[in-house]
Protein backbone atom coordinates (compact mmCIF):
# COMPACT_ATOMS: atom_id res chain seq x y z
CA UNK A 1 0.00 0.00 0.00
CA UNK A 2 1.30 3.69 -0.38
CA UNK A 3 2.28 4.99 2.10
CA UNK A 4 0.61 8.56 1.36
CA UNK A 5 -2.93 7.62 -0.25
CA UNK A 6 -4.75 10.46 1.24
CA UNK A 7 -3.81 13.35 -1.18
CA UNK A 8 -7.19 14.03 -2.71
CA UNK A 9 -9.02 17.02 -2.05
CA UNK A 10 -12.35 15.24 -2.89
CA UNK A 11 -11.36 12.43 -0.26
CA UNK A 12 -10.34 15.32 2.35
CA UNK A 13 -13.67 16.86 1.88
CA UNK A 14 -15.45 13.12 2.12
CA UNK A 15 -13.93 12.67 5.22
CA UNK A 16 -14.70 16.29 6.38
CA UNK A 17 -17.91 14.94 5.94
CA UNK A 18 -18.07 11.81 8.45
CA UNK A 19 -16.26 14.31 10.81
CA UNK A 20 -18.95 16.65 10.41
CA UNK A 21 -21.59 14.19 10.74
CA UNK A 22 -20.05 12.55 14.17
CA UNK A 23 -20.18 16.09 15.68
CA UNK A 24 -23.53 16.58 14.72
CA UNK A 25 -24.84 13.76 17.28
CA UNK A 26 -27.77 14.10 19.27
CA UNK A 27 -25.84 14.36 22.41
CA UNK A 28 -23.17 16.84 21.21
CA UNK A 29 -23.54 19.91 22.93
CA UNK A 30 -24.86 23.48 21.55
CA UNK A 31 -23.10 25.42 23.89
CA UNK A 32 -20.73 27.28 25.35
CA UNK A 33 -18.42 24.80 23.61
CA UNK A 34 -18.07 24.26 20.14
CA UNK A 35 -19.19 20.63 18.08
CA UNK A 36 -16.25 19.28 16.75
CA UNK A 37 -15.78 15.90 14.95
CA UNK A 38 -12.73 13.71 13.84
CA UNK A 39 -11.65 10.83 12.02
CA UNK A 40 -8.33 9.47 12.29
CA UNK A 41 -6.58 7.71 9.28
CA UNK A 42 -3.30 5.33 9.70
CA UNK A 43 -0.45 5.71 8.07
CA UNK A 44 -2.46 3.09 4.87
CA UNK A 45 -5.36 5.55 4.88
CA UNK A 46 -7.77 3.18 6.77
CA UNK A 47 -10.49 4.63 9.00
CA UNK A 48 -9.01 3.82 12.89
CA UNK A 49 -10.38 6.23 14.92
CA UNK A 50 -13.77 8.65 15.42
CA UNK A 51 -15.07 10.44 18.46
CA UNK A 52 -16.81 13.81 18.72
CA UNK A 53 -16.93 16.21 21.29
CA UNK A 54 -19.26 15.85 24.31
CA UNK A 55 -19.79 18.90 25.75
CA UNK A 56 -17.42 21.18 28.12
CA UNK A 57 -15.30 19.16 30.50
CA UNK A 58 -15.24 16.09 28.53
CA UNK A 59 -12.55 14.38 26.11
CA UNK A 60 -12.08 16.81 22.92
CA UNK A 61 -13.19 14.76 19.77
CA UNK A 62 -9.68 14.43 18.55
CA UNK A 63 -8.71 12.85 21.77
CA UNK A 64 -11.62 10.12 21.44
CA UNK A 65 -10.55 9.44 18.05
CA UNK A 66 -6.60 9.03 18.77
CA UNK A 67 -8.03 7.03 22.04
CA UNK A 68 -9.84 4.86 19.35
CA UNK A 69 -7.11 4.58 17.05
CA UNK A 70 -4.57 3.64 19.73
CA UNK A 71 -0.79 2.60 18.07
CA UNK A 72 -2.42 2.92 14.40
CA UNK A 73 -2.45 6.97 14.76
CA UNK A 74 1.30 6.83 14.26
CA UNK A 75 2.51 8.44 11.14
CA UNK A 76 -1.66 8.90 9.71
CA UNK A 77 -3.42 11.82 9.65
CA UNK A 78 -6.32 13.32 11.34
CA UNK A 79 -9.47 14.81 9.62
CA UNK A 80 -11.34 17.40 12.15
CA UNK A 81 -14.19 19.64 12.16
CA UNK A 82 -12.38 22.84 13.64
CA UNK A 83 -8.57 23.43 13.98
CA UNK A 84 -7.41 21.78 16.88
CA UNK A 85 -6.93 24.04 19.93
CA UNK A 86 -3.49 24.97 21.61
CA UNK A 87 -5.36 26.04 24.92
CA UNK A 88 -5.23 24.75 28.68
CA UNK A 89 -8.60 24.53 29.56
CA UNK A 90 -10.73 22.33 31.45
CA UNK A 91 -9.02 19.35 29.32
CA UNK A 92 -5.47 19.78 27.79
CA UNK A 93 -4.53 21.09 24.35
CA UNK A 94 -5.22 19.08 21.74
CA UNK A 95 -2.25 20.02 19.47
CA UNK A 96 -0.36 18.06 22.51
CA UNK A 97 -2.04 15.14 21.83
CA UNK A 98 -1.65 15.18 18.18
CA UNK A 99 1.67 15.25 18.28
CA UNK A 100 2.49 12.79 21.14
CA UNK A 101 0.10 9.85 18.88
CA UNK A 102 3.08 10.73 16.40
CA UNK A 103 -0.05 11.97 13.85
CA UNK A 104 1.88 13.18 10.65
CA UNK A 105 -0.81 15.06 8.80
CA UNK A 106 -3.90 17.57 10.22
CA UNK A 107 -6.32 18.51 8.22
CA UNK A 108 -8.98 21.28 9.58
CA UNK A 109 -12.28 22.76 7.83
CA UNK A 110 -12.85 25.61 10.12
CA UNK A 111 -10.77 27.68 11.18
CA UNK A 112 -10.17 28.54 15.36
CA UNK A 113 -11.88 32.31 15.03
CA UNK A 114 -10.05 33.13 18.74
CA UNK A 115 -6.14 33.16 18.52
CA UNK A 116 -5.92 29.97 20.26
CA UNK A 117 -6.03 27.98 17.22
CA UNK A 118 -3.50 25.55 17.15
CA UNK A 119 -2.08 25.03 13.51
CA UNK A 120 1.30 26.89 13.90
CA UNK A 121 2.19 25.01 16.77
CA UNK A 122 1.44 21.83 14.92
CA UNK A 123 3.72 22.96 11.88
CA UNK A 124 6.39 23.70 14.26
CA UNK A 125 5.95 20.22 15.56
CA UNK A 126 6.98 19.15 11.96
CA UNK A 127 3.05 18.01 11.28
CA UNK A 128 1.94 18.90 7.94
CA UNK A 129 -1.38 21.22 8.42
CA UNK A 130 -4.17 21.10 5.59
CA UNK A 131 -7.19 23.79 6.23
CA UNK A 132 -9.53 25.89 6.15
CA UNK A 133 -11.68 24.51 3.75
CA UNK A 134 -14.20 27.10 3.89
CA UNK A 135 -17.23 25.90 1.84
CA UNK A 136 -18.53 23.18 3.30
CA UNK A 137 -21.49 22.04 5.78
CA UNK A 138 -18.80 21.77 8.94
CA UNK A 139 -18.65 25.47 8.55
CA UNK A 140 -22.12 25.59 9.75
CA UNK A 141 -21.71 23.27 12.94
CA UNK A 142 -21.21 26.52 15.07
CA UNK A 143 -22.64 29.32 13.54
CA UNK A 144 -23.97 30.84 16.61
CA UNK A 145 -20.49 29.83 18.60
CA UNK A 146 -18.31 31.33 16.02
CA UNK A 147 -20.02 34.66 16.34
CA UNK A 148 -19.77 35.08 19.79
CA UNK A 149 -16.08 33.97 19.94
CA UNK A 150 -15.87 36.94 17.26
CA UNK A 151 -17.92 39.37 18.01
CA UNK A 152 -18.44 39.00 22.31
CA UNK A 153 -21.93 39.25 21.98
CA UNK A 154 -24.60 36.52 21.81
CA UNK A 155 -26.20 35.19 18.30
CA UNK A 156 -29.25 36.60 18.40
CA UNK A 157 -32.59 34.60 16.55
CA UNK A 158 -35.66 36.52 16.72
CA UNK A 159 -38.72 33.77 16.19
CA UNK A 160 -42.21 35.67 15.11
CA UNK A 161 -45.16 34.05 14.08
CA UNK A 162 -48.27 35.87 12.39
CA UNK A 163 -51.12 35.53 10.08
CA UNK A 164 -50.92 35.85 6.35
CA UNK A 165 -52.27 39.45 6.54
CA UNK A 166 -49.58 40.42 9.46
CA UNK A 167 -51.48 40.31 12.57
CA UNK A 168 -49.90 38.83 15.68
CA UNK A 169 -53.06 39.03 17.77
CA UNK A 170 -56.64 40.03 18.60
CA UNK A 171 -58.40 43.92 18.75
CA UNK A 172 -57.44 45.21 22.46
CA UNK A 173 -54.07 42.62 22.26
CA UNK A 174 -56.17 39.81 23.00
CA UNK A 175 -53.76 36.68 22.22
CA UNK A 176 -54.41 34.95 19.13
CA UNK A 177 -53.16 31.22 18.62
CA UNK A 178 -51.56 31.42 15.33
CA UNK A 179 -49.19 27.97 14.18
CA UNK A 180 -49.91 24.97 14.93
CA UNK A 181 -48.46 22.01 17.03
CA UNK A 182 -45.81 21.11 14.37
CA UNK A 183 -44.37 24.44 14.97
CA UNK A 184 -44.73 24.23 18.23
CA UNK A 185 -42.25 21.02 18.23
CA UNK A 186 -40.14 22.66 16.29
CA UNK A 187 -39.87 25.83 18.48
CA UNK A 188 -39.18 23.76 21.47
CA UNK A 189 -36.33 21.88 19.59
CA UNK A 190 -35.51 25.01 18.53
CA UNK A 191 -35.29 26.49 22.53
CA UNK A 192 -33.42 23.06 23.26
CA UNK A 193 -30.73 24.50 21.46
CA UNK A 194 -30.23 28.24 23.02
CA UNK A 195 -29.01 29.27 25.99
CA UNK A 196 -31.48 32.01 27.15
CA UNK A 197 -35.10 32.55 25.97
CA UNK A 198 -35.76 36.66 25.62
CA UNK A 199 -39.14 38.32 26.10
CA UNK A 200 -40.31 41.62 26.86
CA UNK A 201 -42.32 42.26 30.16
CA UNK A 202 -45.56 43.13 28.06
CA UNK A 203 -45.75 39.86 26.17
CA UNK A 204 -45.01 38.35 29.58
CA UNK A 205 -48.14 39.58 31.05
CA UNK A 206 -50.32 39.75 28.44
CA UNK A 207 -49.15 36.15 27.16
CA UNK A 208 -48.37 34.38 30.56
CA UNK A 209 -45.72 31.90 28.31
CA UNK A 210 -44.23 28.92 30.22
CA UNK A 211 -40.63 29.77 28.09
CA UNK A 212 -39.70 25.75 28.91
CA UNK A 213 -38.36 23.25 26.75
CA UNK A 214 -41.20 20.20 26.38
CA UNK A 215 -41.34 16.97 25.29
CA UNK A 216 -44.17 15.48 23.09
CA UNK A 217 -46.24 14.89 25.99
CA UNK A 218 -45.50 18.46 27.90
CA UNK A 219 -43.44 17.79 30.45
CA UNK A 220 -40.25 19.85 30.88
CA UNK A 221 -37.07 19.01 30.07
CA UNK A 222 -34.02 18.27 32.45
CA UNK A 223 -32.20 21.09 30.90
CA UNK A 224 -33.61 24.46 30.70
CA UNK A 225 -32.33 27.66 28.84
CA UNK A 226 -32.60 30.96 31.19
CA UNK A 227 -36.03 32.76 30.96
CA UNK A 228 -35.09 36.28 30.66
CA UNK A 229 -37.74 39.09 30.77
CA UNK A 230 -36.63 42.79 30.13
CA UNK A 231 -38.82 45.92 30.48
CA UNK A 232 -39.81 48.52 33.07
CA UNK A 233 -43.30 46.74 33.80
CA UNK A 234 -44.47 45.09 36.87
CA UNK A 235 -44.30 41.58 36.69
CA UNK A 236 -47.06 39.54 39.17
CA UNK A 237 -46.24 37.21 41.37
CA UNK A 238 -48.24 34.40 39.28
CA UNK A 239 -46.49 33.93 36.72
CA UNK A 240 -46.22 30.48 34.67
CA UNK A 241 -42.41 31.51 33.71
CA UNK A 242 -41.70 32.00 37.27
CA UNK A 243 -42.59 28.77 38.58
CA UNK A 244 -41.23 26.61 36.21
CA UNK A 245 -37.64 24.11 36.55
CA UNK A 246 -35.09 26.26 35.18
CA UNK A 247 -33.71 29.82 36.17
CA UNK A 248 -35.22 33.38 34.95
CA UNK A 249 -34.86 36.70 35.41
CA UNK A 250 -36.19 40.09 35.35
CA UNK A 251 -34.33 42.68 33.61
CA UNK A 252 -36.27 46.15 34.55
CA UNK A 253 -34.71 48.16 32.10
CA UNK A 254 -34.80 48.41 28.16
CA UNK A 255 -31.14 48.29 27.12
CA UNK A 256 -31.13 45.48 24.72
CA UNK A 257 -27.21 45.69 24.44
CA UNK A 258 -26.62 45.65 28.20
CA UNK A 259 -29.09 42.83 28.46
CA UNK A 260 -26.96 41.10 25.47
CA UNK A 261 -23.35 41.82 27.47
CA UNK A 262 -24.74 40.69 30.66
CA UNK A 263 -26.06 37.28 28.88
CA UNK A 264 -22.40 37.38 27.72
CA UNK A 265 -20.69 37.32 30.72
CA UNK A 266 -22.55 34.25 31.97
CA UNK A 267 -21.80 32.00 28.80
CA UNK A 268 -24.56 32.68 26.83
CA UNK A 269 -23.61 32.69 23.07
CA UNK A 270 -27.29 32.13 21.89
CA UNK A 271 -30.22 33.73 22.69
CA UNK A 272 -33.78 33.39 21.27
CA UNK A 273 -36.15 35.86 21.00
CA UNK A 274 -40.04 35.12 21.43
CA UNK A 275 -41.15 38.36 22.49
CA UNK A 276 -43.48 40.44 20.80
CA UNK A 277 -43.71 43.43 18.32
CA UNK A 278 -42.07 45.85 20.67
CA UNK A 279 -39.81 43.85 21.20
CA UNK A 280 -38.47 42.69 17.54
CA UNK A 281 -38.79 46.06 16.38
CA UNK A 282 -36.35 47.57 18.74
CA UNK A 283 -33.94 44.54 17.90
CA UNK A 284 -33.84 45.20 14.35
CA UNK A 285 -33.93 48.74 15.02
CA UNK A 286 -30.74 48.36 16.82
CA UNK A 287 -28.88 46.02 14.72
CA UNK A 288 -28.84 43.29 16.97
CA UNK A 289 -31.24 40.32 15.23
CA UNK A 290 -28.39 37.72 13.31
CA UNK A 291 -31.08 34.99 12.07
CA UNK A 292 -35.18 35.47 11.36
CA UNK A 293 -37.16 32.57 12.21
CA UNK A 294 -40.90 33.86 10.86
CA UNK A 295 -43.84 31.29 10.67
CA UNK A 296 -46.48 32.20 8.47
CA UNK A 297 -49.61 31.11 9.29
CA UNK A 298 -52.51 30.06 6.93
CA UNK A 299 -55.49 32.67 8.40
CA UNK A 300 -56.61 35.75 7.65
CA UNK A 301 -57.44 37.64 11.46
CA UNK A 302 -58.75 41.08 9.87
CA UNK A 303 -58.08 43.01 12.56
CA UNK A 304 -55.50 43.42 15.57
CA UNK A 305 -51.90 44.14 16.45
CA UNK A 306 -49.17 44.02 13.35
CA UNK A 307 -45.91 42.18 13.55
CA UNK A 308 -43.94 45.37 13.50
CA UNK A 309 -45.73 47.98 14.50
CA UNK A 310 -43.09 51.04 14.64
CA UNK A 311 -41.32 52.49 11.50
CA UNK A 312 -37.90 50.43 10.41
CA UNK A 313 -35.32 51.36 8.01
CA UNK A 314 -34.99 49.05 4.97
CA UNK A 315 -33.76 45.81 5.81
CA UNK A 316 -32.18 43.40 3.58
CA UNK A 317 -32.02 39.66 4.07
CA UNK A 318 -30.83 36.68 2.66
CA UNK A 319 -33.76 33.78 2.54
CA UNK A 320 -31.08 30.72 3.57
CA UNK A 321 -34.18 28.08 3.70
CA UNK A 322 -38.14 28.14 3.23
CA UNK A 323 -39.96 25.07 4.58
CA UNK A 324 -43.44 24.12 5.58
CA UNK A 325 -44.32 22.85 9.11
CA UNK A 326 -47.54 21.38 9.47
CA UNK A 327 -49.56 23.73 8.13
CA UNK A 328 -47.27 26.82 8.62
CA UNK A 329 -44.51 27.89 6.44
CA UNK A 330 -41.33 28.91 8.03
CA UNK A 331 -39.20 31.53 6.27
CA UNK A 332 -35.39 31.79 7.90
CA UNK A 333 -33.35 34.57 6.97
CA UNK A 334 -30.28 36.26 7.75
CA UNK A 335 -29.97 40.39 7.89
CA UNK A 336 -27.47 40.86 4.75
CA UNK A 337 -24.19 43.32 5.82
CA UNK A 338 -24.27 46.79 4.30
CA UNK A 339 -21.64 45.95 1.73
CA UNK A 340 -24.17 42.79 0.62
CA UNK A 341 -27.28 44.67 0.26
CA UNK A 342 -28.51 45.38 -3.00
CA UNK A 343 -28.85 48.82 -4.35
CA UNK A 344 -32.47 50.28 -3.73
CA UNK A 345 -34.17 51.02 -7.38
CA UNK A 346 -34.78 54.57 -7.78
CA UNK A 347 -36.98 56.11 -10.86
CA UNK A 348 -36.39 54.38 -14.47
Amino acid sequence: MSDQPVNDEEQWRRYLDEAAKLAAASDAPHGPNPRVGCVVLDRHGQVVGRGYHRGAGTAHAEVMALQEAGERASGGTAIVTLEPCAHVGRTGPCTKALLLAGVRRVLYGQAEPSNRGGAAELRSGGVDVIGPFPDGHWQKLNTEWTHFQCTGRPFVTLKMAMSLDGRVGLPGNRPLRITGEAARVWTHRLRAQVGAVLIGSGTAVADDPLLTVRDAFGQAMAKQPLRVVIGERHLPDDLALMHQPGDWVHRQDRDLSAALAWLAARDVWHVLVEGGPTLATALLADGLVDRLAWFIAPQVVGAGPVTLPEQLPVTHLQVSEVQQIGEDVLVIAEPLHPDERPALLGSQ
